[in-house]
């Protein structure tokens, strides 16, 4: 049997998975991300970290693990370099270049892309998505991110960072945006910006306790203001869908994270915003689906699904 790597390279911890072509995860493992300032000595902590899970797996398979590669999926990442760009929720600054340090440990195929990539291109080779040819999926978090796959093929455009419809600007002059500019669909919804619209429907301050989790379980219980939220927030993120579809005609639209776990209260209102917002020439052309992996697996199998990338 043949195996594969995937990499989930957070700001806070890295998991890695030993998965099989089926998309199965037999050995998981993590380390930290945060504790390292340098790049090299991260990445032979988890060089050792996948010899144990290669080690783990001979001792069940009773012989040696044949390994196609390695794929990351990681903030900032830059499928054309397989280089991780200056990301500013990590410890370790500058170009992180993934390739030319991990061939010092292993000589097999690495490749990397931005997250949000990965994880689309997961849901394509294992997921909702096989057999699709043109989707798109948007990832709902701290931040929000996007994934478009075209004629079979991630998008990367000219730059390797194609993609980002969470930086698609929403409202002119609206909310400051992480990036540096206002108005940008993640600072609506993300999961700060749903908790950011609940504050002000409510008229409170933003704190700590009030997370985006809450505010769901406040809707499965009728409270009107998380009703209006996630109605808002249906609303905003149905448009930017809507958008989306104008350049790429997709056959559906995945969507994942934690958010997006609250359910009807925010994709009722999503789909019919949707609807209302959707070009004519484009109705009854595209659903939107939530992903169809589970929300702890999708992050690993996308970054081992890379390698598979025609």
């Amino acid at each position: 049997m043949k195996y594969s790597i995937g990499v989930d390279m957070g700001g806070t911890n890295t998991d890695l998975g030993l998965v099989t072509e089926n998309g199965n995860i037999v050995q998981r493992r993590n380390l930290p991300t945060n504790v390292y300032t340098q790049f090299e000595p991260y990445i032979k902590e988890m060089m050792k970290v996948v010899d144990e899970m290669l080690e783990a797996q001979r001792a069940i398979d009773g012989q040696a693990v044949h390994l196609e590669g390695i794929g990351v999926g990681a903030p900032n990442g830059n499928f054309y370099t397989g280089c991780v760009d200056n990301a500013p929720n990590l410890t370790m600054k500058g170009v992180l270049d993934f390739g030319k340090e991990i061939h010092k440990w292993k000589d097999v195929p690495v490749v990397l892309s931005n997250d949000a990539n990965a994880a689309a291109y997961g849901e394509y080779v294992y997921g909702g998505a096989r057999g699709m040819k043109h989707f798109i999926m948007f990832t709902l978090g701290t931040g929000v991110g996007s994934g478009i796959v075209i004629d079979g093929r991630l998008v990367h455009g000219s730059t390797g960072a194609a993609g980002e419809l969470g930086h698609a600007i929403l409202y002119q002059h609206g909310r400051k945006c992480t990036c540096g500019r206002e108005g940008c669909l993640e600072t609506y919804t993300s999961a700060r910006g749903i908790v950011q619209t609940y504050c002000e429907l409510k008229g409170c301050e933003v704190t700590p306790d009030i997370t985006s989790k809450m505010i769901g379980e406040l809707a499965h219980q009728g409270d009107p203001v998380a009703l209006k939220t996630w109605a808002t927030v249906g609303d905003q993120l149905g448009l930017a869908m809507a958008n989306a579809v104008t350049f790429s005609a997709p056959e559906a639209i995945f969507l994942m994270g934690g958010p997006a776990q609250v359910g009807e209260p925010l994709l009722k209102p999503l789909r019919e915003a949707f609807d209302k917002y959707l070009l004519n020439i484009f109705q009854g052309s595209c659903t939107i689906r939530m992903s169809e992996l589970k929300a702890n697996e999708v992050a690993i199998l996308g970054a081992a699904a890379l390698l598979k990338m025609k």
